[in-house]
């Protein structure tokens, strides 16, 4: 057991105190990304089988830049003696999450209900406790890493989804339940469209426009997404399809019971895109509830700020500064970084009733059209 003095400990002590003796596998996987690498260890055999099958599309057998290192140790909980605070949630979310612990170079984040621990800091990255049973928080973490380098690069979070017809991005943004990885995949059958992003995606203006980065993490979606869509069937059995089509539509679009989408399985090869050049962005602003028809309409962002609700993103308790410093949970976001990142940018508004496929065909033809504007 840790005590409550140790918090006293550099990330480098407390490494060693997390790993505990444990012998990492020779074999590693890295991850190439644009701009950097991100190289990951573990002593679990089972955790990198399954990350590779995971990260498979975005590892590489070289490592073209610098390598961030992440460690992951397979064991049991840990139960560490130290001074947790509490992660506020954001608005509408309940439940308790994430706890912290800050060091003198360094900070603890614990994940309440699966007791995962993690160490972040600049050189020291590890995650602890039973990570074979809760890989997704693994891959969490090392995408967090993805997401400090680019934050302390200027680039923006948005809390969107995206995909690219060439090198043209368009973004999908919405309010709680909205519906934006629902849109994304849908257009994703078009064969012409590329997979970027999910969850969250960064925008940072360059000399050429608005660059748009992804990570690397598939969609997580729920059963509403998957039924309404027959690219995805694969991914439930018969008997789940037919058990939540027969739930309400309403209870149906509010169940919260993930599942990973594995892009080349359910749409083919070749789908994937790391970056490009982002030229609109949906925001849905539309109900499931409403019983108005569905209304689209480019807006300006500085007449309609209230919609950079649905796009800005807290960079959460992992995030480090460039100083070593973090962030806290009352941490503010700044509305004007978005509006000057967005600068340029089609921002499209969608109200009313939900009806993907009015969403669709506009999406299409609107790509379409910068197509030909570039030809």
């Amino acid at each position: 057991m840790i005590q409550p003095e140790m918090t006293a400990l550099s990330s480098r002590e407390m490494t060693d105190k997390l790993i505990a003796g444990q012998t990492l596998l020779p074999e590693t996987l890295t991850l190439s990304l644009p701009g950097i690498a991100i190289r990951f260890s573990t002593n679990s055999l089972i955790l990198l089988t399954e990350l590779k099958q995971y990260f498979q599309p975005w590892i590489s057998d070289t490592q073209p830049h610098p390598a961030i290192d992440v460690i992951a140790i397979e064991q049991p909980v840990l139960q560490l003696d130290v001074p947790w605070k509490e992660w506020k949630r954001e608005p509408g979310k309940q439940g308790r999450k994430e706890a912290y612990c800050d060091l003198p170079d360094g900070r603890l984040i614990q994940k309440v209900r699966t007791g995962m621990v993690f160490l972040q800091n600049p050189t020291y990255r590890v995650a602890a406790g039973p990570c074979e049973k809760n890989p997704n928080q693994v891959i969490n973490f090392i995408n967090n890493q993805y997401m400090t380098a680019l934050q302390q690069d200027d680039w923006v979070i948005c809390h969107a989804a995206a995909l690219n017809k060439g090198n043209r991005t368009i973004g999908f943004a919405g309010f709680s339940g909205g519906g934006k990885s629902t849109s994304m995949l849908h257009l994703l059958a078009d064969p012409e469209l590329a997979f970027l992003t999910n969850d969250r995606l960064f925008i940072k203006r360059d000399g050429s426009g608005v660059t748009a980065r992804g990570v690397p993490k598939l969609p997580r979606i729920n059963p509403g997404t998957i039924v309404n869509n027959t690219n995805l069937s694969s991914i439930i059995s018969k008997r789940q399809r037919d058990n939540f089509l027969s739930m309400p539509k309403d209870e149906l679009w509010q169940l919260e019971e993930k599942y990973d989408v594995d892009i080349a399985a359910c749409f083919g090869e070749g789908k994937l895109a790391k970056e490009g050049h982002i030229t609109d962005f949906i925001i849905l602003n539309w109900s499931h509830r409403s019983d108005q028809a569905t209304h689209i309409q480019s807006v300006s962002i500085k007449d309609r700020p209230q919609l950079l609700d649905a796009i800005m993103k807290s960079s959460g308790p992992f995030f480090q500064r460039k100083d070593g410093s973090f962030n806290n949970d009352s941490q503010r976001l700044n509305p004007e970084s978005y509006i000057q990142a967005l600068h340029g940018v089609n921002i499209v508004e969608v109200s009313g009733g939900v009806d993907f496929q009015i969403l669709t065909d506009y999406c299409r033809n609107l790509l379409g059209e910068k197509s030909e504007e570039t030809q």
